[in-house]
């Protein structure tokens, strides 16, 4: 199964922002952005103006890496958002939340999208009843994904912790368990992206 493995901090500041790739440490002082504004590479520092191109380049990256997609799989995904009825921006996102990973960072019980799929794929969530460890499958409305019988105090421990987490609210949180009952909308998502960038990119 293919993945970035390279450094995260430095997706963010090529980004220009935080992308919240490694939790905790992007919010304290050790974040490299807030160390090292400039984008990496030798050239990093300098100023450019980007084209109408770049712009959509852009945008389409930060949403690429906020998820942990890489490129045929995002691409694919646009695919089928624009096949769907309605806008296409919005399926496109709507896609995206659905995937398993990101409904179990939704739950609070990681720290980041990396963090979740690493959860994910070890084999600690169930849906609706049944083993789940694929990060991409995508949820729907009446599906349970609750966490296994476990005696890692870890996992223990992000449980406990889900009771201070405020979940969307197309989110039912339960003890260890989240119910989808409703597909998430446009307003749910609290990270700052323009999707008709992306789409017009992809429209080309």
């Amino acid at each position: 199964m293919a993945r970035y493995t390279g450094p995260s901090c430095k997706l963010c500041r090529r980004e220009g922002q935080k992308l919240y790739l490694k939790g905790e440490r992007c919010t304290s002082g050790k974040c490299a952005l807030d160390r090292r504004k400039s984008a990496p590479g030798q050239h990093g520092a300098a100023k450019k103006k980007l084209t109408e191109y770049g712009t959509q380049l852009r945008e389409k990256q930060q949403a690429k890496r906020y998820y942990g997609v890489l490129e045929n799989q995002f691409l694919n995904y646009y695919k089928k958002a624009d096949n769907q009825d309605g806008i296409a921006g919005e399926n496109l996102l709507r896609l995206l939340e659905r995937r398993l990973d990101n409904v179990v960072f939704r739950m609070g019980l990681a720290n980041s999208h990396k963090e979740a799929r690493q959860l994910v794929l070890h084999g600690h969530f169930t849906l609706n009843g049944h083993k789940a460890n694929i990060p991409s499958i995508l949820v729907r409305v009446g599906d349970v994904i609750a966490v296994k019988e476990t005696e890692s105090p870890k996992i223990k421990a992000l449980v406990e912790g889900m009771k201070d987490t405020i979940a969307p609210k197309w989110l039912e949180l339960g003890n260890g368990s989240a119910k989808v009952i409703a597909m998430p909308e446009r307003d749910d998502i609290d990270f700052e992206i323009n999707e008709q960038l992306i789409i017009e990119l992809y429209s080309k």
